[in-house]
């Protein structure tokens, strides 16, 4: 049997990126600056975590070695490991921007080559002409915000007078993305949704990647949560992605998390909801059941960028890791012969950078299953390569963008 597991955790990168000076991003490193934080006891929290970064597990699939091939040295603190299992390497990303799209497009197969739409980074991020229309067409009377900023500050920052008056909080960030905040109750879930679809359509011609519902709930600044029922509304990739092609051939694409918005729906079989990344390692670990020959299972783990990288939260971001890795010996257990499962990451976001935003990184390739034998795969010259490795793993044609390194 013939399957692919594919995990992407959101914003895991490993420094080194050659064009990262381009992006004011020179010298960023996800994995690098956690483990240095941790080594250095900086990222210790008390009944969280302590001490250097433990990852025996990824440690066994390369990570170590991955991190000397990407930025030149291996993470502070981690001890290596007795043996290595399974492909490793990592990966260049030629896409424009670091963003979310960018990043999980071209990981299937689908580099994004044109320039994406942003939002000024000074004075009011949207003018006053696109603020009238969202309004007229959203029955609004009036918006909050305007500004680039980070979800959980905005929403702390300003959700009481959008409780008072009704107007959603509106807001960017460095990234092509139009984020609308609205409370669950007072606003109304379906209502936000509604709102959403409608700005989806104003910004199409401006080439704005994804507009983003951002719900919450609480009472004031101090109980303010956002929820898991976010909606990305994305704009359809280029040309045809590793995901359509599954489908055109009867294959199921099982979309775990936000993978389904990313992709606009296009070429997903099912779309799997999860909060949170242990709800997501479940969710992932029941589709494992599902899957059939030929099929692929793509999850994506948001909660180290969502809730640790935009946030600049170490240890936060050192313990989900950790959670994370020690859960990999599940995904093992639930592998058959003929199986692949590869860990990568979409972009980073290194908590210890300034600012909140992506960092322009290489990201990891780790791939094992059943019958793999070690081997380093070396720097690949794009994300896309993981996508026509999966490809050619689950025998489809490959696509014109990428090289296996099956």
């Amino acid at each position: 049997m013939a399957r692919a597991f594919l995990l992407v955790l959101d914003s895991f990168g490993v420094g080194g990126a050659p064009d990262a000076e381009h992006y004011g991003d020179l010298g960023s490193n996800t994995l690098g600056h956690i483990a240095e934080f941790c080594a250095a006891g900086a990222a210790d929290r008390a009944g969280l975590r302590s001490g250097p970064l433990k990852l025996p597990n990824m440690s066994a699939l390369g990570l170590l070695e991955i991190a000397a091939l990407a930025s030149g040295a291996r993470p502070a603190g981690m001890p290596p490991p007795e043996h290595i299992f399974g492909l490793h390497g990592c990966a260049n990303e030629v896409s424009k921007g670091k963003d979310t799209p960018s990043g999980h497009w071209e990981i299937a197969g689908t580099p994004v080559r044109f320039e994406w739409g942003y939002f000024p980074t000074e004075g009011d991020a949207f003018s006053p002409e696109l603020v009238d229309t969202i309004c007229e067409k959203g029955n609004l009377p009036g918006i909050l915000g305007n500004c680039h900023a980070s979800g959980t500050d905005i929403i702390a920052r300003l959700g009481e007078e959008h409780i008072r008056t009704g107007k959603p909080i509106c807001y960017t960030s460095s990234d092509s993305v139009f984020q609308i905040a609205a409370h669950e109750m007072h606003f109304g879930l379906e209502r936000l949704i509604a709102l959403c679809e409608i700005v989806r359509k104003i910004l199409d011609p401006l080439n704005i990647g994804r507009v983003i519902a951002r719900p919450f709930i609480g009472e004031s600044a101090a109980t303010f949560a956002r929820t898991g029922n976010r909606r990305d509304f994305s704009v359809l990739p280029p040309e045809p992605t590793l995901l359509d092609r599954l489908v055109e051939r009867d294959r199921k694409v099982l979309a775990i998390g936000k993978i389904g918005d990313i992709y606009a729906h296009q070429g997903v079989s099912r779309v799997i909801k999860a909060n949170g990344n242990d709800a997501l390692m479940e969710a992932t670990l029941e589709a494992m059941d599902e899957a059939l020959n030929g099929d692929l299972v793509f999850t994506n783990f948001v909660d180290f960028d969502m809730n640790y990288g935009h946030r600049r939260d170490v240890a936060g971001y050192a313990a989900a890791l950790e959670a994370f890795d020690q859960r990999l010996p599940e995904i093992h257990r639930k592998m058959q012969p003929g199986d692949v499962t590869i860990l990568t990451a979409d972009h980073g976001c290194d908590p210890t950078w300034r600012g909140t935003d992506h960092t322009r990184e290489r990201v990891p390739i780790m791939a094992f299953g059943p019958g793999f034998r070690e081997r380093n795969i070396g720097i690949r010259s794009s994300y896309a390569d993981i996508g026509e490795s999966i490809a050619a793993h689950l025998s489809i044609p490959s696509g014109r963008h990428g090289r296996s390194f099956m």
